[in-house]
């Protein structure tokens, strides 16, 4: 165990007709707020609606900032950002999945400061203050509901951009109400399922402890709660037991539990995965299902023995030696990602081997912006060939 600092501020409120709470928790943080959500879906499936309601009931005056796509772009942003100032919000409330989240907290970042927000992309400036974020979750993959990181694409470059975790982003409050998640296709449960547990696994995968079995276990029991979550799901889209299990185990995932104690560590399949989505305009989770079984092949032949322990531990592997038993680990997680209707190839994305040429190129740029050093030209290359077979063959 390694030393740390663990600080989460944020409040969950869980539970069916929690959204009804939403007002009474933003009315302490001003009169006015900005409403971000994404492409019509909350609409449709009585979100939107509660959302109003609550916040109506409360005094809290609205403005609208609808719109936000998946894979969301900084320039839409920057349109929020100057709604936010010129309407004088008090908070921001963001009714959505990661995409809208995300958006929703570089908005809160950039309209307190003359800064323009892709500065806090690449690191020339900090989020030294925010205003309040509130959060009702309706897609659970990201973890952004509790957290202070977020994601947006330059349309400039296409570069897909993340940041560390500000402090003043973390949301003051998110909702989860399992019974919103009913309506989610059954792909994106699955490559849901995926999006949570490459967060779980970029650490386990990368940290270099020597004993760390609070942590491991963190991991691998919540990989199996998600594959069985996420089964229960499919089989059944308005099963409660594994929406719920499926939606806290996503925010569980990456809310910095996991990772804490165990040192240094780092993201080299979200680095592979980011290009792919912004580019290809792909689900993140299903990007993340092709590259992390690249990946790991990769990392196995390259001597890392933690493939192998995820396997025996996850998926019950009794090979002796660490090389066989992380190759069957794994064909056995693809075979589950398969199974549950994720991506497990390029094909599957629509993802031409020509492309590769130029994801690479942009991968290695966001390898050094991320200061990983051991990622270059050529096995970023090596590790997109193995994501074959390709779109056309």
């Amino acid at each position: 165990m390694q030393e740390f600092v663990f600080h989460n501020p944020t409040k969950i409120i869980f539970g069916e007709g929690k959204i009804s709470e939403l007002g009474a928790e933003a009315k302490t943080y001003g009169k006015k707020a900005l409403l971000v959500y994404g492409m019509g879906s909350v609409k449709s499936n009585g979100v939107y609606d509660q959302t109003v309601a609550s916040l109506t009931e409360a005094g809290v005056e609205i403005v609208e900032f609808g719109g936000v796509k998946s894979n969301p772009m900084m320039s839409y942003a920057r349109k929020g950002v100057e709604l936010a100032k010129s309407e004088q919000v008090d908070m921001v409330v963001a009714v959505g999945g990661g995409s809208v989240i995300d958006t929703s907290k570089s908005i809160a970042a950039g309209a307190v400061t003359d800064t323009d927000i892709l500065e806090f992309f690449v690191f020339t400036s900090n989020v030294e203050t925010a205003l309040p974020l509130l959060a009702v979750l309706t897609i659970p993959a990201a973890g952004s509901e509790m957290n202070g990181g977020m994601v947006l694409t330059r349309d400039d470059t296409l570069d897909k951009l993340g940041t560390c975790n500000y402090a003043p982003l973390y949301p003051k409050v998110s909702i989860l109400d399992p019974t919103v998640t009913y309506s989610i296709p059954a792909s994106y449960t699955a490559f849901s399922a995926a999006d949570a547990m490459s967060h779980l696994l970029e650490g386990y995968f990368t940290q270099t402890d020597e004993w760390s079995p609070i942590q491991d276990r963190y991991v691998e029991g919540l990989c199996k709660s998600i594959m069985e979550a996420a089964d229960k799901a499919l089989a059944d889209p308005n099963d409660f037991q594994g929406r719920s299990t499926l939606m806290w185990a996503a925010t569980m995932a990456f809310n910095d539990l996991s990772s804490t104690g165990i040192g240094p560590f780092c993201f080299p399949n979200h680095m592979l995965e980011h290009l792919l989505s912004a580019i290809y305009d792909i689900a993140h989770g299903g990007g993340l299902s092709i590259v992390m079984l690249a990946w790991m092949k990769y990392a196995s032949e390259h001597g890392n023995a933690r493939i192998a322990k995820f396997a025996r531990n996850v998926f019950d592997i009794q090979a002796g030696d660490d090389v066989s038993a992380a190759a069957d680990g794994i064909e056995a997680f693809r075979a589950w990602l398969k199974k549950s209707g994720s991506y497990t190839c390029f094909a599957d994305a629509g993802i031409p081997e020509s492309g590769i040429e130029k994801i690479t190129e942009r991968t290695v740029a966001l390898a050094n912006l991320w200061g990983l050093d051991a990622y270059n030209t050529e096995n970023i290359s090596e590790i997109y060939r193995m994501c074959g077979p390709f779109k056309g063959e």
